[in-house]
């Protein structure tokens, strides 16, 4: 598929059309590779049409979501798609819409269609940053090198300057995540990232940093809390500013609305954060990722070699956006991830078979799949190498799991760390200590990178690809008996 507006609006044409229309859309999201719809019956969409488009890798129904594969087009081929539906530009359909398609499910389907639409909100809200925090993760990780071999003092004014390039999204992300999860539930933006700046204003983080409490009732204290780095607590202010926005416009005048509804908002949603939603996501937040660390700490080496084994399995089915507020958790309480760590590694492994069928190949067409999937995966971004080539000879993705699983055992033996969410081999200075350096640590994680890319591509090699191997066709719709020998009559 070529890459122009052309063909981007063609494909979001013919996607729209084959999921069944904009009447049967509620919602459209979409992550790194795929675009995701929220459907109204999933029963509609023509799923082996859709799979035959140029330009579309393959669809997956998972999460409550109808995901079309398109590759790193997406986020062009979103705005095309967005722009032939009627609804705004962050892609939330009107409540009442939504609402009345629910009608008729059950409360189990009810319940079960919240916690897809919660999670959505979660993704929604982190997937426009997430490649900002890479990349200031790997700032850090270049200043730690700056400053621990001496090249620039960590008291001059380069260093101040870096670090303040490296520290913004970190420090702000109250107010981006507010701002983005406003956008994703159609709130107010503005309002909300208004709320964000509130809880991470200097004063306040000076009280936080100094011990100080709110106020005290009895034997309860409500201190103050430091709410940089912080996701949770502004998804839920956000869903908090609009609800009180909405029922403030039903009863306070027109003329005065424009001052007295942000006033009553930032004072209640701030309040309440302050005081309760905020602290006590926050515990929680780091009751989280305590617990998976002792969970790590009970046998690493296995957990990493399951979770590794079978991670871009979760990949295929769009069930991996599930674990990922979950490191991001962890990035955000303790600077670090052992879990982002372990799945940094399948995305080599990934790329390393889909590297030995390149090499291997003499076909032409296989050839620029291949070197197109390993750049894209040593980039961070596999979907290009499964739905190019691993999955499709079917071989070459078994022996990227095994390798997968061999580098997540070697990671829990070696209790490998990450400062960054970046991974594969690009996201190697993520692990990179931005406070002592390279260490031991970083070396341990180019040793499994490498042991990790050359299993799989030996493996892949010797034994999952040969040219008298014929690629899995996207699936042809399924022909009709029946139907064939009634139009032979």
């Amino acid at each position: 598929m070529k890459n122009n507006k052309k063909d981007y609006q063609a494909l979001a044409t013919k996607v729209i059309e084959l999921v069944g229309g904009e009447k049967n859309i509620e919602s459209v999201i979409h992550c790194v590779t795929r675009l995701r719809f929220y459907l109204k019956d999933d029963r509609l969409p023509k799923k082996d049409e859709i799979e035959n488009l140029d330009g579309v890798m393959g669809i997956v129904e998972a999460g409550g979501q109808f995901q079309v594969v398109v590759g790193p087009a997406v986020d062009d081929i979103y705005k095309e798609t967005m722009a032939q539906l009627s609804v705004t530009d962050n892609g939330s359909f009107d409540e009442q819409t939504s609402s009345s398609s629910s009608e008729n499910r059950t409360a189990l389907e009810k319940v079960k269609h919240a916690l897809n639409q919660l999670l959505g909100i979660i993704t929604g809200s982190m997937m426009p940053i997430i490649s900002i925090l890479a990349a200031s993760g790997i700032i850090k990780s270049i200043l730690a090198i700056l400053t621990t071999t001496n090249l620039i003092s960590d008291s001059g004014s380069i260093y101040l300057m870096i670090n303040a390039m490296a520290d913004a999204v970190f420090y702000f992300l109250p107010i981006l995540i507010g701002f983005n999860a406003a956008k994703r539930i159609d709130g107010n933006p503005l309002l909300t990232a208004v709320v964000g700046g509130v809880i991470i204003h200097p004063t306040v983080l000076d009280a936080a940093n100094n011990g100080l409490d709110i106020l005290n009732l009895g034997n309860f204290n409500f201190p103050f809390v430091a709410y940089t780095y912080s996701i949770f607590p502004m998804i839920l202010a956000a869903w908090l500013v609009k609800k009180i926005e909405l029922w403030l416009k039903k009863w306070v005048p027109l003329y005065i609305q424009a001052i007295f509804i942000p006033i009553v908002v930032i004072g209640v949603v701030s309040t309440t954060t302050f005081l309760f939603t905020g602290p006590v996501i926050t515990w929680l937040s780091q009751a989280l990722a305590v617990g998976l660390q002792s969970l790590l700490s009970l046998n690493a080496p296995i957990f990493g070699a399951i979770i590794d084994g079978f991670y871009q399995i979760l990949v295929i089915f769009g069930l991996h956006w599930g674990i990922i507020p979950i490191y991001v958790n962890d990035f955000a309480t303790l600077g670090y991830s052992y879990l982002s760590a372990m799945v940094s590694v399948p995305i080599v492994a990934q790329g390393g078979a889909a590297l030995a069928v390149a090499v291997k190949s003499k076909k032409a067409k296989i050839k620029e799949l291949g070197y197109a999937g390993a750049i894209s995966a040593f980039c961070g971004i596999t979907e290009p190498a499964i739905y190019g080539i691993n999955l499709r000879f079917r071989k070459p993705f078994i022996c990227a799991s095994i390798a997968s699983a061999v580098g997540g055992f070697m990671t829990g033996i070696f209790r490998i760390n990450m400062w960054s969410i970046i991974g594969s081999i690009i996201g190697l200075p993520s692990f990179i200590d931005p406070v002592n350096g390279i260490t031991s640590n970083f070396w341990y994680a180019v040793l499994v990178t490498v042991v990790t890319l050359a299993l799989s591509f030996v493996l892949t090699y010797m034994w999952g690809y040969n040219d008298t191997m014929e690629m899995q066709e996207k699936r042809q719709k399924p022909k009709n008996p029946a139907k064939e020998k009634l139009a032979k009559l």
